[in-house]
Order: structure tokens, then C-alpha cells, then sequence
């Protein structure tokens, strides 16, 4: 078996980036509010600096990809160590708006050159087409980061402070992410005329069962709506839940099983589906919010745990297929640029989707999922469109 065979690989790739997801993207949950009240700012000029870090790994995505593809993952990721080693000691030494931003700016690059896509990049980069059970088992990983995260923040913060927890996570950095990231292989040096394909930064040549031109597009879109619903009940899903009748007791309680879920829906990728093409495996994952959003608004309250299961679920394997459905379609040859390219939609989403889904949440309440529950079936059918508008 793949995964069997390359366990250390995907051990250390996926211990990075728990450590990566845990001390950038999972870091404001946390530290948000210390920070503002620590700078004397108000909190929304902190998320407003987590934005712009976002805005900034979207433009910094294709870049990254296209580094990996001529040079593989080592020197961008263990630079993305470096980098977020830099970014949080500079968070915990600022006194004003300018050195959390640019703190926090810092840490974007670290996200758009050193989370997934990268590190899913760099598999291909090593693995080719066998890619698939190392980047399932690198998400494995990697879901636990919230779990980790989270915990982890806020012991450091009780007991340092929020500046003491952004240097030990730097240190971190220093002391595990490094070290892991530049102990993985090195890719074989690409072929002459893919790397001046690769230098020239243009489409590489075309595999003989070439997909439809929209391909890429649908993608795209499935990929941008998912994570931004990913990422609005990431930010809102407790909010949301006491909207719908929930105590808050219980909105964390049913919060809690999200993450869980998610690692089963990865576990359920690997196990069930991983002998299928993977866009059935999206397919079914792009039905899980609007299935969970059906029960709790038919159901009320009582239904929360299924909705938490059926979203978790859902997202975990979707983000599986974000890294295995380019590969399968196109190939490995250009794949971190392509990825890259693709994912650029989706971190726009991202950056938007706290603020528009608040809105969205602050005027309709509860009835907001109506507006999720549409993005996961407009996903559903452009993967439904995927199978007959690809030449197979």
C-alpha cells in the first residue's frame, strides 16, 4: 500500500503542517482579542490585518506552486518555516497598528506558500499520480490542528500572554517545523523541456486524454463556494447555532463535533472511496452541508449534532479532493502552478467570508443557511457537470 510505504514522509510533511494551520490560520481564534486589547486597537483591526494576510496568500498561491514544480517542496516550505518563525516574533514585539500588520502580512506569505497546496504540490512534485494516499494521510494529520491548536494557544496566552505565545510558536517553528520540512527528500530534477516549460511560466503540454477547457473553471468555482462555506462556519458556527435555538452550552458542544467529523470523512476518503474516482467522493461531499442545513432547519435543535457531523464529514473530504481531483484531471506535470491557479478563487472566499456571512447571519439569523445550503448544490451540480464534460 502507498500510504505504508511512505508513512515517514506523510509523518513528517503532516506534522508540519498541523504546526503550520495551528500557528496562522487556527492563531486569531484565539489570540484576536488579547492582541487588540494588548495594542489598544479595536478587534477589527486585527481581523482586518488577518484579511490583508489572506488577501496576500491568494496572490502568492500560483507563485508558490509554480516554485514547486521547478524546484520541489523542500526550500519553499522549510522557507515557509523560516518565515512564520519571523512573522510571529515580529507579531509579539509590535506596539502599534504597523507591526501587527506586518506581522500579520508575513504570516500570509506563510499561508499562501506553506499550507496545503504547497504541501500537496510538493507530494506530486515526489510522488506523481501515486500522490493520492499521501495527501489523505497528510490531511489526517493535519485535521487535528484545531484540536492542538486551539488548546495550545490558550494555555501559552494564559500563561505568557499573548506575546509569549507568539514566540513559543515561532519557536516552534524553529525547533520542529524546520527541521521536518528540510529533512524531506529531494525532487528529481524535472526534464528539460518541462523545466523550461516551468521557467517560461506557461501551460505544460497537454496529457493524452485531455479534459474539457472548462475543467479548470468548474473547478475553481467547487472549490472557491466550499471553502467559503468552510470557512463561514468556521467563524459563525456557534452563532449560528443559538440563532437557530441553541443554548450556548450547546452551540460548543455541537461545535466540537465538527472536527472529529471531519477526520472520520477523511478516514471514510481513504477507507470506502478511495478505489473510486474522486469526484464521486466530492460529490458527496459537497451534499453534507446542505443535507445537515435541511435537518436542523426541519428538525430545530435537536438536529444539531447530525448537521455538525454532516458539514464536518462533508468539509474533510472535500479537502482531500482539492488536492486529488487537479491531479487526476490534468496530471502531475505544471501541477503546483495549476493548483495554485485554481485555489486563487477560494482564498478570496476565504478573506470574504467571515465578513459576508456575519451579514448575511446578522439580518436573516438562522435563515442565512439557505444562502450555504445553496452554495454546496450549485458545487454538487458543476461536479455532476465534471463526468460527462470531461473526455475520460
Amino acid at each position: 500500500m502507498a500510504l505504508a510505504r511512505d508513512w515517514p514522509l506523510v509523518l513528517r510533511l503532516g506534522t508540519a503542517q498541523t504546526l503550520a494551520w495551528a500557528s496562522t490560520y487556527y492563531l486569531p481564534a484565539l489570540l484576536a482579542a488579547p492582541m487588540a486589547q494588548g495594542l489598544g486597537v479595536p478587534a477589527s483591526h486585527v481581523w482586518g490585518a488577518v484579511t490583508a494576510a489572506m488577501l496576500l496568500s491568494a496572490a502568492l498561491g500560483p507563485w508558490a506552486g509554480r516554485a514547486i514544480d521547478r524546484w520541489g517542496g523542500r526550500p519553499v516550505l522549510t522557507g515557509s518555516s523560516l518565515l512564520a518563525a519571523l512573522g510571529l516574533a515580529v507579531l509579539s514585539q509590535a506596539q502599534g497598528h504597523a507591526g501587527l500588520v506586518l506581522g500579520w502580512l508575513l504570516l500570509g506569505v506563510v499561508m499562501g506558500c506553506g499550507l496545503y497546496e504547497a504541501a500537496f504540490a510538493a507530494l506530486v512534485r515526489l510522488k506523481g499520480q501515486e500522490a493520492r494516499a499521501s495527501i489523505t494521510g497528510i490531511t489526517l494529520l493535519a485535521g487535528f490542528a484545531s484540536t492542538v491548536g486551539w488548546p495550545l494557544s490558550g494555555w501559552m496566552e494564559a500563561t505568557f500572554g499573548w506575546r509569549g505565545a507568539c514566540l513559543g510558536w515561532a519557536a516552534l517553528h524553529l525547533l520542529l517545523g524546520l527541521p521536518l520540512n528540510a529533512s524531506l527528500p529531494r525532487a528529481a530534477p524535472m526534464p528539460e523541456p518541462i523545466r523550461a516549460v516551468a521557467a517560461a511560466g506557461t501551460e505544460p503540454p497537454a496529457p493524452q486524454d485531455t479534459p474539457h477547457p472548462w475543467t479548470a473553471w468548474v473547478l475553481a468555482y467547487v472549490f472557491a463556494v466550499t471553502w467559503f462555506v468552510s470557512t463561514a462556519m468556521a467563524t459563525h458556527l456557534p452563532t449560528l447555532l443559538m440563532a437557530g435555538g441553541a443554548t450556548l452550552a450547546g452551540a460548543i458542544a455541537i461545535g466540537a463535533l465538527v472536527g472529529p467529523a471531519q477526520v472520520a470523512g477523511r478516514l471514510l476518503e481513504f477507507g470506502l472511496l478511495r478505489r473510486l474516482h474522486p469526484v464521486f467522493a466530492a460529490r458527496a461531499a459537497s451534499l453534507g452541508h446542505p443535507l445537515g442545513a435541511a435537518c436542523w432547519m426541519l428538525l430545530g435543535p435537536v438536529a444539531g449534532p447530525l448537521f455538525a457531523i454532516l458539514h464536518g464529514a462533508g468539509n474533510g473530504i472535500m479537502t482531500i479532493t482539492k488536492g486529488t481531483l487537479p491531479l487526476v484531471y490534468f496530471g502531475p506535470v505544471g501541477y503546483g502552478r495549476r493548483q495554485g491557479l485554481i485555489m486563487l478563487p477560494s482564498r478570496l472566499a476565504q478573506a470574504f467570508a467571515p465578513l459576508v456571512f456575519g451579514a448575511c447571519l446578522a439580518r436573516w439569523g438562522e435563515g442565512a443557511l439557505w444562502i450555504s445550503s445553496a452554495l454546496g448544490l450549485s458545487a454538487f451540480a458543476g461536479l455532476m457537470w465534471l463526468r460527462s464534460g470531461t473526455s475520460r
